[in-house]
């Protein structure tokens, strides 16, 4: 009776322990699988058409793509404003303060005081960062009367990422003639690879000389800030009809100036003239002189005669006519 009631427990034992392994034998297979297929979706994720599902590729391949939105983009401002003010000089004085107040710096600064004749003027060339190009423009037109406004803007982006290029294949040619250099073993081929590199280098500082001025212009805006006085002479309000009046003043202005252009390049000629003119003169009167003065004539000697001249010939008389 114990031997039959231990048979049957030591089946179910058995095939508790066979159901055990065989699930741990798939267990394996399923883990062999997945590591197995693990490698070619790893693969297929890093193939360049998995990147526009979104994954990991594709956010490196969209962080190495150039970035040009408008925000990114190089672009060189400059611009123009010409206004009439009551005081040039402190005027000035303020636009140079609004400068300095963006971060700017003046290029340039020209200016005329008036007198009896000539109103002020002032001419001044503003350096400001490319971002605060527009406040200051409109900081400086409410200075005085505007008269005239202009803004130019140039992109460059095409221009200074080719230039990038070219300088990162540029940079690696002088890397690459370096190490040849280092390796030279006789003096031709290190005269040769001296003078190459030296070529090299002169491209790569040309290169980086033009990102240089590049970055500086798109860095830096240019505004030219022109200040008038109330008397000085502007651009005329309206297009007036010509008249008889205005004809003949354009006339004169026009015969005014050619003749200061006139006396301006007689002036010119003048001491040539004077230097080679007077002796070129003295010479031809010289020569002049030297033909006019006759020569010399020998003396003539009349021949001698003997006895009493011979009477003269009389014609013979004329025939009468039959």
């Amino acid at each position: 009776m114990r031997a039959r009631h231990t048979w049957p427990a030591a089946l179910a034992v058995a095939a508790a322990l066979a159901l055990t392994g065989c699930s741990a034998d798939s267990s394996d297979d399923q883990a062999a699988t997945s590591s197995a297929g693990g490698a070619p979706a790893a693969e297929k994720a890093a193939e360049p058409g998995t990147a526009d599902r979104g994954g990991p590729a594709a956010a490196d391949t969209a962080a190495k793509a150039p970035n040009l939105q408008v925000d990114q983009r190089s672009i060189i401002y400059t611009g123009s404003i010409t206004l009439r003010v009551k005081d040039v000089n402190q005027d000035a004085a303020r636009v140079l303060a609004i400068a300095s107040g963006a971060g700017g710096f003046v290029g340039s600064d020209k200016r005329s005081s008036g007198d009896t004749t000539d109103a002020a003027e002032a001419t001044i060339e503003l350096r400001v960062p490319a971002d605060k190009f527009q406040s200051v423009v409109d900081q400086i037109a409410g200075l005085g009367e505007e008269e005239q406004r202009s803004v130019n803007t140039q992109d460059v982006t095409e221009e200074v990422l080719d230039l990038g290029a070219r300088i990162a294949s540029q940079q690696a040619r002088v890397d690459s003639g370096r190490r040849l250099l280092a390796q030279a073993k006789n003096l031709e081929d290190l005269v040769m690879l001296e003078s190459e590199l030296a070529k090299r280098e002169a491209d790569l500082a040309s290169l980086q000389a033009k990102q240089k001025r590049l970055a500086d212009l798109t860095a830096l805006s240019t505004i030219t800030v022109v200040l008038l006085d109330p008397g000085a002479p502007g651009a005329p309000a309206g297009d007036d009809e010509p008249t008889f009046l205005s004809g003949l003043a354009a006339g004169w202005d026009a015969l005014v100036a050619s003749l200061r252009v006139l006396l301006t390049i007689v002036g010119a000629l003048l001491p040539w003239l004077i230097a080679l003119g007077l002796p070129l003169l003295l010479t031809l009167w010289l020569i002049r002189r030297l033909r006019r003065t006759p020569a010399h004539p020998a003396p003539q000697v009349a021949p001698a005669t003997y006895g009493p001249p011979a009477p003269p010939v009389s014609a013979p008389p004329a025939s009468p006519k039959e």
